[in-house]
């Protein structure tokens, strides 16, 4: 059965990625990488993921909690853009893991321009993105999991707005020889999104070559319909040092979007006395013309009883010329 979700989610994904349509797609904020720790290991978390980011990386991860978890991520982007994402997690044991996150992109306040005030007409407008997601994940034995998530998604501009649903699917599966993992996922499989508003409302001349006619029929302006950023990722984890003070992982993941070409990232993290993390990574690997590249990273986390740890994040990311990312996050298992 393992073998068969597998092959399954592998065949999917080939058969939906007949071409690559560089830039063609809705809702690119879908593709941001959330929460310091997977983003310092250059986002090679398909395999790893054990813990509330896992609700975004590969929802089957959310599996393997062994405790009820909630994480706020906060991002500041280049040109003054804020990316945040909260998630939690509930652990019902037998029943299962369910799950709940939120992500916003906040492109901030833009001033108003026209044709004829090109330097602005004193006003300013919003843009924003929105995806809110459910999550279930569960472990079929002690080694292989399944997790999925429905998600609203929703984009934002002035008066103008598209909506649409989706499906992340995963699957983790953990072996016996030195701590090697497998996972696979399929994110963002839904509905196309079209734009919609206020703003697309026009006066329109039905016959111009008609003299005496009403010339200013209230229209509306219908935009394309566009899929959504359609991505297959399959991933590969080993800690390579599994001791009691120490571990060190290691991992790679392989993408395979819909809107770009093939790429890797790769990553590792040093854990020392399950309190002090060290991660570092590369992203983008055999991806042309892109301006992503290492990233760096360290966490902290505290136990303050058993069943009460407190995490805290960094990680910074390259960006080439544009300007670096810096990322934050604070967690808590309980």
């Amino acid at each position: 059965m393992k073998i068969k979700l597998l092959i399954i989610m592998i065949t999917l994904s080939v058969s939906l990625f007949g071409q690559a349509k560089t830039g063609s797609t809705a809702a690119p904020f879908l593709n941001i990488g959330i929460g310091p720790r997977s983003i310092a290991m250059g986002g090679a978390f398909i395999a790893t993921a054990d813990d509330v980011s896992s609700l975004y990386w590969n929802p089957a991860g959310a599996a393997r909690m062994n405790k009820n978890g909630a994480l706020f991520s906060h991002s500041k982007w280049f040109a003054g853009i804020d990316y945040n994402w909260a998630g939690a997690v509930i652990n019902m044991d037998d029943a299962g893991v369910f799950g709940i996150s939120v992500t916003n992109l906040d492109y901030g306040d833009m001033e108003i321009t026209t044709l004829r005030e090109y330097e602005g007409t004193g006003g300013t407008f919003t843009a924003n993105d929105m995806s809110i997601a459910l999550t279930y994940a569960k472990n079929l034995t002690d080694r292989f999991s399944i997790g999925g998530s429905v998600k609203y998604i929703s984009q934002n501009i002035w008066n103008s707005s598209a909506s649409a649903l989706a499906v992340d699917l995963g699957v983790l599966f953990h072996s016996d020889i030195y701590g090697l993992r497998i996972g696979a996922s399929i994110t963002n499989l839904g509905s196309d999104m079209q734009l919609s508003g206020t703003d697309f409302n026009v006066q329109h001349d039905v016959d111009p070559t008609v003299y005496g006619n009403n010339d200013q029929i209230l229209a509306s302006l219908n935009t394309d319909k566009y899929p959504l950023p359609l991505t297959f990722k399959i991933g590969v984890a080993m800690d390579i040092i599994d001791m009691q003070d120490h571990k060190l992982t290691v991992a790679m993941d392989a993408l395979h979007p819909s809107d770009n070409k093939e790429s890797m990232n790769v990553g590792a993290e040093y854990l020392l006395f399950n309190m002090v993390a060290l991660r570092g990574g590369y992203k983008s690997l055999f991806l042309d013309n892109t301006e992503e590249g290492l990233t760096l990273g360290f966490g902290l986390k505290y136990d303050f009883t058993p069943s009460l740890a407190i995490s805290i994040d960094y990680a910074y990311q390259q960006f080439g010329i544009l300007k670096d990312a810096q990322h934050f996050s604070v967690g808590v298992n309980f």
